[in-house]
């Protein structure tokens, strides 16, 4: 596959992983990459959002960046609507930042298709350091 093509079922496997995220947990766009079996490929999930059918009524606002931030830009509209909809659903920030220790959604791997998930990973958490 050329850089920039998408495999047509890219986009189908990051909204379903994303309409699982629940409630009060947020996750970063490499770790929903890494659950839909997509690798690396972050700034996919990016474009499967902003592409995503209003239908699907996605939770769009538990997706953050690998900082922890919000990444709308601070003063805009947006920032503040995603930051509203995170702290109605009793997520906490501290200055610009979710504290992922806390806040990070850690799916059960059963609970998504085998295909999705790559053995390589455990949703942004290293297998080998067990702290």
């Amino acid at each position: 596959m050329r850089p920039g093509s998408i495999d047509p079922t890219s986009h189908q496997r990051i909204w379903d992983v994303i309409s699982r995220i629940p409630r009060g947990k947020v996750a970063n766009y490499g770790q929903i990459a890494r659950i839909a079996g997509l690798g690396r490929r972050a700034r996919l999930v990016g474009y499967a959002l902003h592409s995503a059918p209003d239908e699907l009524q996605l939770p769009w606002h538990r997706v953050i960046n690998a900082q922890g931030k919000i990444s709308f830009p601070r003063d805009s509209d947006s920032y503040r609507h995603q930051r509203a909809l995170l702290e109605a659903e009793g997520i906490v920030f501290t200055g610009e930042r979710v504290d992922f220790r806390i806040w990070r959604w850690l799916p059960d791997t059963g609970d998504f298709p085998r295909e999705y998930l790559e053995s390589d990973y455990m949703f942004g958490v290293n297998h080998d350091q067990h702290d």
